[in-house]
This record gives structure tokens, sequence and C-alpha cells, in this order.
């Protein structure tokens, strides 16, 4: 775990967290027992009091710890080479370098980079990347992918590290994840582990471990798919997602699907409607029951609520 998440007394004193220090401080029996029946009883008080008192401090340390910048509003983030040449703006450095916000780091053909993400995690910048650092602050770390690829491995509370794409955006829910995106704009998200949300104008797509989602300019991102996902499902969600395929490429899905594939099922329930949403239901519900407290009408009509249950049961 980042140091980052220590709870850090150096430097200015907390108002906040000086006020419920005094609140725990009260938190304490010390008082003699007159007796041994007394004493004993004291003594177990005394351990409540503790259990109680360190339950307590763990809970402020960790709202504390999420409360506070991981690193100054604006402080420039440090990037080390890895290979051969990379620059940031229109100088090359050998060692280290500090990207600040509204630069980029440039990598050619040969060349790699790691940037440090404000202590909350790294970014490994492969070969022909073009990647900007757009905002740093307590509030959001965000980066811009032009082009090119990139590995992030990020420890951090949700929605806090994002990264733009020119048809998506990643915002990381805790995991590790490569982005690759092209020259057109187009693109492919994989994450190795937790979860990223690859969102653009209010379209979601929730990807888990071993899935990927890929992104095209204009239209955004597509339904995630498991990456051992049958050829023929993966073809027929390209048509479905960027080709107008329709009902043929939806029932070509439905067709090639397996149980592991109710992550592509779900988010399909979205994004059709009528018989089609029936038939995409039927065929979730014929791999494995739903979650309790699921139903079908609910489900059909898109209650939010069953949806987010469904949707933490594929995790």
């Amino acid at each position: 775990m980042s140091d980052s998440y220590l709870w850090d007394r150096s430097g200015e004193p907390d108002p906040e967290v000086q006020r419920l220090e005094r609140v725990l401080g009260t938190l304490r029996y010390d008082r003699p027992a007159p007796d041994v029946a007394t004493a004993s009883r004291n003594r177990i008080r005394r351990w409540l009091w503790v259990a109680a008192f360190v339950a307590a401090a763990a809970v402020v340390a960790f709202v504390v710890s999420l409360s506070r910048p991981h690193s100054a509003p604006g402080a420039a983030w440090d990037v080390s080479r890895v290979d051969g040449a990379p620059c940031v703006g229109t100088t090359a450095f050998d060692g280290s370098a500090k990207l600040g916000i509204g630069e980029w780091l440039e990598t050619d053909g040969k060349s790699r980079a790691r940037i440090d993400a404000a202590n909350i995690g790294h970014v490994d910048v492969e070969p022909d990347t073009r990647i900007g650092l757009v905002a740093t602050g307590r509030d959001e770390h965000r980066l811009n992918l032009a082009h090119g690829s990139i590995s992030a491995k990020v420890y951090a509370p949700p929605r806090l590290f994002l990264v733009e794409t020119p048809s998506a955006v990643a915002v990381d829910l805790g995991c590790a994840y490569t982005l690759e995106v092209d020259r057109t704009g187009a693109g492919v998200l994989s994450v190795s582990s937790g979860w990223v949300s690859f969102e653009r104008d209010g379209r979601e797509s929730y990807v888990i471990k071993n899935a990927e989602c890929r992104t095209r300019p204009g239209i955004g991102p597509g339904t995630p798919f498991m990456r051992d996902a049958p050829e023929a499902l993966q073809r027929a969600l390209y048509r479905f997602d960027f080709e107008k395929g329709g009902s043929a490429a939806l029932h070509e899905v439905l067709d090639a699907a397996r149980e592991i594939d109710n992550l592509t099922l779900w988010h399909l329930l979205s994004r059709v409607d009528g018989v089609e949403r029936e038939r995409v239901y039927d065929k979730m519900v014929a791999h494995c029951e739903p979650p309790d407290g699921v139903t079908r009408a609910g489900i059909l009509r898109l209650d939010k609520s069953m949806l987010e249950c469904w949707k933490l049961a594929l995790r």
C-alpha cells in the first residue's frame, strides 16, 4: 500500500483530525477498582473501550487519508525513462523529468517511460505514444491519451484517476488495465484486475477483470466482452455496436454467449428493448438464476437497483 495512505502528522495540524482525536481521547476507563468483582467488570469494560477506540481510530485514519490530496494540487508528476529517448514537450530526457499540467509526454518507436501518478500508482507508457497531464488535485487526476498504448496500475478511491481518449474516458474503480488508441481515435480497454468504467456522454460500459471494451469516435464505448469470448460473439458484437447490425447481430451474440458472457448480456439489457430485451433476459437466466430480489418484471423495466445488484454479482 502506498505511503500516501498513512496518517501523516507532518506539516500544519489538521483541525478536523485534532477534534476527532479529542473525541476519541475520551474513550478511556482508568479508574481504580474498589473490589475484585468491580475490577473484573472494569477489565471487561476496559477491553470493550479499547476495542471501540481501535475501531474508531481505524475509521478516522481511513477517512482522513481519503480526504487529503495524494499530491499538492497542480504539482508536476515524476516521469522516468525506461528505454530510448522519451520527451516532455520537445525536450528529451535521460533519467527523469517532470510532467506539468498542460504538458505532453511523447515516445518514439524505440522509447518507453513510466509516470508516477501522484503517488497513487504508475502508468507505463509504450512506444509511439502521446499522453498529457490534464489535471491533478484533491478530487481528480486526469491524463489525456491522444494515441498509443499505456498500462495503468492504480491504488486509489474510485473515480479519482481518469484517462481521456478521443472517444471515451477510462474511469478507474481500483484496478490495473491497458489502454490502446490508434491515430483515428479508435481504442480498446483491457482490464487485468478490478473494474474500469468506460464512459462518454452518459453511456457507460463496466469492464471487469479479463474483459475488454472497444470504443470508436462518434459512438463511444461499445459492449464489454470477455477476452476469451467466442470469435462469433466478438464479430457479432462489433457489428451490433459499431455497424448498426441490429437484431441479426444481437441474435448471433445470444447464440454464441456462454454463462461467463453474462457481462455482455447484462449491458445489452439496456441497449435493446421490447422482445429483444426479453430474449436477453431469458438467455441470462438460462445460464444462472438472478440474485435474490431481482425479478423479470423489474429487469424488463430497467429497475436501477435490480440492475446494479445483478451487475455486482458478475464480478
